[in-house]
């Protein structure tokens, strides 16, 4: 079952949480977690992510083949990434492998497709969206998704990750194929 979350969704939250993030401030939060944070806090961090241009241009470069992922901040308990993406770069299909997370789309259009997997039709499309600046989301453990930056934007995205735990190897799947790989993501910059 998918646990994607949207801005539609309900998430009980306190003043505290409710208050806007620069990305320093939204790097203190994380750097001072004492205990693995959940799904919904990781969406109420992102979701009042107030970060500007300034604050993003540490983490700006692009690469031609494949996104580029930036380390912004990571402790044993959440690690935050900061991916660039040029026009039709995507990830492989994939889930993540025992932790949750979200993404903030800063600049341009995200595109994300959801699938389901039976170990004996292997894996089944279930549903596509898309996401413009400002949009939230985010996926639970057990979810298999595919993001990208569509060719037809003609323009690069940036996005904001949060995951916790931090990323490990994930499991990577095929349309049309029963059998599961395993992916490390490149060290983040």
């Amino acid at each position: 079952m998918s646990t994607y979350l949207d801005r539609t969704d309900t998430i009980e939250t306190d003043e505290v949480s409710r208050t806007p993030f620069s990305l320093p401030a939204l790097v203190d939060a994380l750097e001072s977690q004492t205990s693995a944070p959940t799904l919904e806090q990781i969406y109420n961090w992102l979701e009042n992510a107030e970060v500007s241009a300034e604050e993003l241009a540490p983490y700006r470069g692009f690469k031609d083949g494949n996104y580029w992922r930036h380390l912004v901040c990571r402790n044993k308990f959440v690690e935050m990434l900061v991916l660039c993406w040029r026009p039709g770069q995507r990830t492989p299909i994939h889930d993540h492998n025992g932790s949750h997370g979200g993404v903030r789309v800063c600049e341009g259009t995200m595109w994300e497709t959801t699938f389901t997997y039976d170990p004996t039709k292997g894996l089944e499309y279930k549903s596509a969206s898309e996401y413009q600046t400002g949009a939230v989301t985010g996926s639970d453990v057990p979810d298999i998704h595919q993001l990208g930056n569509p060719d037809v934007s003609e323009q690069d995205m940036i996005t904001i990750h949060i995951y916790s735990p931090p990323l490990g190897v994930l499991h990577t799947y095929k349309p049309g194929s029963a059998a599961i790989d395993l992916y490390t993501p490149p060290d983040p910059e």
